[in-house]
């Protein structure tokens, strides 16, 4: 019952301050998506956060993702948010909604087939490594219009956004800067692609969101901030 307590009492305030970013910036709380980061928790401490009313969950391992999926099923819309290699995009592809974390040509061939043998439009995000930092995953922004021309032929896969993370800082004018830049880059996509229209920006994290909103990001992925 604690746990049960804590764990309202997290999500409530998350909410909070979800809508307080979204109305410092002129949006409405209701166009951005909290996604509970399942990473820290297992399948009855993510059962506990859905009875508090927590509907989107994102997972970053393919392993795991079936073992959560496994007991809780489609109680959740399933979020893939970590780097997905080729071989895992056929464990990914049949339980997700959207995959967060697109960087290479050959992971979206793969994934296409595996959404064309279950006859199903696979949603996806771009990764771009805006921060340039080394140990992130990502594309690098400059490679972005080419690489979209290169997977925009795909008829199982529909691009609805692009993901970024920014460094793990105090700083919020690092996060900022960041987080604009890839706003900018996706209002470039869509002047360039009239037919994609992205709506999506997955940007945010438990230290960042509130600043990440205020960039207009629609999701956000949020875990300890939650679970710890």
């Amino acid at each position: 019952m604690v746990k049960n307590i804590n764990l309202k009492k997290k999500i409530q305030e998350i909410n909070k301050r979800i809508e307080k970013a979204a109305q410092k910036s002129d949006r409405s709380p209701s166009d951005i998506t909290l996604i509970a980061v399942s990473k820290y928790v297992n399948s009855n401490e993510l059962k506990v956060a859905i009875e508090n009313e927590i509907r989107h969950v994102g997972e970053n391992r393919a392993k795991k993702l079936i073992s959560l999926y496994n007991d809780i099923g489609n109680l959740v819309i399933w979020h893939f948010i970590g780097h997905i290699q080729s071989r895992k995009a056929k464990l990914v592809v049949p339980i997700v909604e959207y995959i967060h974390s697109i960087d290479s040509i050959s992971t979206i061939k793969e994934i296409d087939k595996r959404a064309r043998n279950i006859n199903k439009i696979q949603k996806i995000l771009i990764e771009v490594n805006i921060s340039g930092e080394g140990t992130k995953y990502g594309i690098e922004p400059n490679s972005l219009i080419d690489f979209i021309k290169e997977i925009i032929g795909y008829k199982n896969i529909k691009i609805v956004g692009l993901m970024t993370m920014a460094p793990l800082t105090k700083d919020m004018s690092i996060c900022r800067r960041i987080f604009k830049e890839l706003r900018e880059h996706k209002d470039i996509v869509n002047r360039i692609y009239l037919n994609l229209s992205l709506k999506h920006l997955s940007m945010g994290m438990s230290n960042d969101f509130e600043v990440a909103i205020e960039e207009g990001s629609t999701m956000v992925r949020i875990g300890s901030a939650i679970f710890k």
